[in-house]
């Protein structure tokens, strides 16, 4: 299991087995280990992890606009708890924090 954070350092992921999950523990996508990104339930590229554990979005990766085929998302695995903040990388010029509709709704 590894928690994942924006650039400003707030936990927005848990990677378990290939599969991405929000801290509430709703499935949100998965890793292509070949690829090494992160696509959503729809097969669009997502992301990819920068700097050890930042999942940040590539905007010059030749992936940003594939496809890599939807699939069904697994049910919630649970929350693994709030390991805090890990500290603000600042601006990256060619890395945006992810788009996160997961930390809207509050579960």
């Amino acid at each position: 299991m590894q928690f994942l954070f924006n650039r400003k350092g707030q936990h927005i992921a848990n990677l378990i087995n290939q599969q991405l999950h929000a801290p509430n523990g709703q499935g949100i996508g998965y890793f292509l280990e070949n690829e090494g990104i992160f696509i959503d339930s729809n097969g669009y590229y997502l992301g990819e992890v920068v700097y050890e554990n930042r999942l940040l979005f590539n905007t010059t990766s030749a992936l940003k606009n594939s496809n890599f085929g939807g699939r069904a998302m697994h049910g919630s695995i649970g929350s693994y708890g709030n390991p805090g903040t890990y500290g603000n990388i600042g601006v990256s010029p060619h890395y945006q924090d992810i788009k996160m509709p997961w930390m809207k709704a509050k579960v």
